[in-house]
């Protein structure tokens, strides 16, 4: 089991596939632990192919060395109003007290035509995606193609893990494939500059302290490190190292709050000072955007009352949601006014979320 002080474990996940009933037991045992104790683990042996995790990677690169007003063609704030498409730096606040956050992204979905029941009833994140025109990004259509085949990948990954997951509660396998089944999932491609030496480094985040919003997120690292998780036991950040091949998992919200909170929802972050760029692509697993939750059978004691309210999936992503982009834009909104007050005009604009 994780001890105190204990980075994130690499775990063998072709154990899940193993026809060894041991070796089975043996991943969930280990998963479990990890759940517990922190809520991150990483994982190899799964079945995402690394040269397409390479592939994808050098896509993600390729995009955000296009110019500022060419990654503005597919703005996600103002193209469309389902969370598609490109994110300017500085757009979203998740720690408390501060600055906008040094990395820019580029959110990328189902492709959801707008016949869709999900893109006509407005639900979480969904709609077409937004692709930069084959003038701007040469060879868009395999840009595309890899995108959508890594994200269809890593979402069958998640559901693995889901039956996983499913296991270390002592529950059937298939106990999670109804909030499975037409799930919603977002891919994010994320860039992030090295952080200026002279930057005040209490305030200053790739991403600020967090926890995921949804049930679980599946990151992919370039070489270039930066995310630490907080250990509570010692009070420290512990360095999550890059591991080619693999994939680093933690819980979100959703889960812990599934679990009663018997499963950990852990914080989070990413402070790049390593004079280098660095690249990542989560995708988070959000679910049925219809689909209840509320506490598994096993998560309380029988007469106790849950730790929480049943809620829609799609209730709960939004809620995170408004907290970080309203956190940000209303450091915007000050910002501005503190400017205007000295005479100097700043523009902001309004955030879309839905």
């Amino acid at each position: 089991m994780p001890g105190a002080g204990d980075a994130p474990p690499i775990l063998d996940f072709s154990k899940f596939y193993s026809t060894d009933s041991t070796s089975k037991k043996q991943l969930v045992e280990e998963v479990r632990n990890c759940c517990l104790h922190n809520g991150f683990f990483q994982i190899t042996g799964h079945k995402v192919p690394i040269e397409l995790q390479n592939k994808i990677m050098t896509w993600n690169k390729k995009f955000f060395d296009l110019d500022l007003e060419q990654k503005n063609t597919i703005n996600k704030d103002t193209t469309n109003t389902w969370n598609r498409g490109y994110e300017l730096m500085k757009s979203q606040i998740l720690e408390e007290g501060t600055l906008p956050e040094l990395k820019e992204g580029y959110y990328i979905g189902d492709e959801i035509p707008k016949t869709h029941p999900y893109f006509v009833n407005k639900k979480l994140n969904s709609g077409p995606n937004m692709w930069p025109s084959e003038s701007i990004f040469p060879n868009v259509d395999d840009f595309k193609a890899t995108a959508l085949d890594y994200y269809s990948q890593v979402v069958s990954l998640a559901k693995d893990i889901l039956k996983v997951l499913a296991l270390t509660l002592d529950l059937e396998e298939s106990y999670f494939d109804e909030y499975a089944t037409d799930s919603v999932a977002t891919m994010r491609l994320l860039h992030y500059p090295s952080q200026p030496p002279d930057s005040p480094a209490k305030l200053t985040r790739g991403i600020g302290a967090h926890t995921d919003f949804g049930c679980v997120t599946i990151l992919l690292q370039d070489k270039v490190a930066g995310l630490q998780v907080y250990d509570y036991a010692t009070k420290e950040w512990l360095d999550v190292t890059p591991t080619p091949g693999a994939f680093v998992v933690n819980l979100g919200n959703l889960m812990m709050r599934w679990s009663n909170d018997k499963y950990i929802s852990n914080l989070h972050r990413v402070i790049n000072v390593s004079g280098a760029e660095r690249y990542s692509i989560p995708v988070f697993f959000s679910g049925n955007p219809d689909y209840v939750v509320k506490c598994l059978p096993n998560c309380r004691k029988e007469g106790e009352e849950p730790k929480w309210p049943p809620i829609t999936v799609e209730q709960a992503i939004l809620n995170g949601y408004a907290d970080s982009y309203g956190r940000a834009e209303r450091f915007k909104k000050d910002a501005a006014a503190k400017a205007a007050s000295e005479g100097v005009v700043v523009q902001t604009k309004e955030v879309a979320v839905s």
